[in-house]
């Protein structure tokens, strides 16, 4: 079995997507790393335009730690690196639905499309490119808490874990086929959440991939969608103690490992 695996690099998922990666080069087809200041989304400006005024200031400690820290001071490491080393096919994908992807998706042979810690949503078309469909790893316990950081809104409800779901058109609704909670230490912040939890996916994808094929349906009502934390949202948190990042997160970017970052 062939996989199209697609990511973001940061370091809330890089180390567990590199482990992924190098358990078994073979099996990847191609690897599509998404561009986080795609035009579409606005670019840098843009996006950072919104964060601030849907979340503050405070937000921005967290952007810093996650994406930028890691990858301005380490010098390799980088998942292109490994798959360079490994002779599979990498791309910048600005649009996960476009022509360009799809042609991509379709040379490479792949048998399921693997999403680890992407930020863009599949079409239909997209979905059907491959025989097996995909999948998709998400570092909470579904249906629960759907969304982009899904391990802040489960920190502040005290029920953390991780899940294998199936692709579908919409955010984080298909059938589940692998889950497991995973407690974790008080104090915890939501990027060391995300990277323990990725970290602790890598049995239940194997799980999920053994298992093939999955079922290619939704689940049944959807949760609520938790977006992207408000003013609100981050004060009611704080009031928790819960925090999108520490300073043991902004130790771990600047000290961020030469492999996986």
């Amino acid at each position: 079995m062939r996989l199209a695996l697609l990511t973001l690099e940061s370091l809330a998922s890089a180390e567990a997507v590199h482990a992924f990666v190098a358990a078994d080069p073979a099996r990847i087809a191609m690897v599509g790393i998404s561009d986080p200041h795609r035009p579409a989304m606005g670019g840098m400006a843009g996006q950072m335009a919104r964060h601030l005024r849907r979340s503050g200031l405070g937000f921005l400690p967290y952007l810093a730690v996650n994406f930028s820290l890691p990858g301005l001071l380490r010098r390799q490491g980088r998942l292109s690196d490994l798959c360079r080393a490994h002779r599979i096919p990498t791309r910048w994908v600005r649009d996960v639905n476009g022509a360009d992807t799809a042609a991509a998706i379709r040379d490479s042979g792949a048998d399921l499309i693997l999403c680890f810690h992407f930020d863009q949503i599949l079409s239909p078309q997209t979905l059907a490119l491959t025989p097996l469909g995909g999948l998709n790893v998400h570092p909470s316990l579904l249906p629960r808490h759907r969304g982009p950081i899904p391990t802040f809104h489960a920190l502040c409800d005290g029920d953390t874990g991780v899940s294998v779901h199936v692709l579908a058109p919409r955010i984080d609704a298909g059938a589940v086929v692998a889950q497991k909670a995973v407690p974790l230490p008080p104090g915890t912040s939501a990027g060391e959440a995300a990277r323990r939890l990725h970290l602790a996916a890598l049995p239940l994808l194997e799980q999920a991939l053994a298992r093939l094929p999955v079922p290619a349906a939704e689940t049944g009502p959807l949760l609520p969608y938790c977006p992207f934390p408000d003013r609100a949202a981050l004060r009611r948190a704080r009031s928790r103690g819960v925090r999108l990042t520490r300073a043991a997160d902004a130790w771990r970017a600047l000290r961020a490992p030469a492999r996986g970052w």
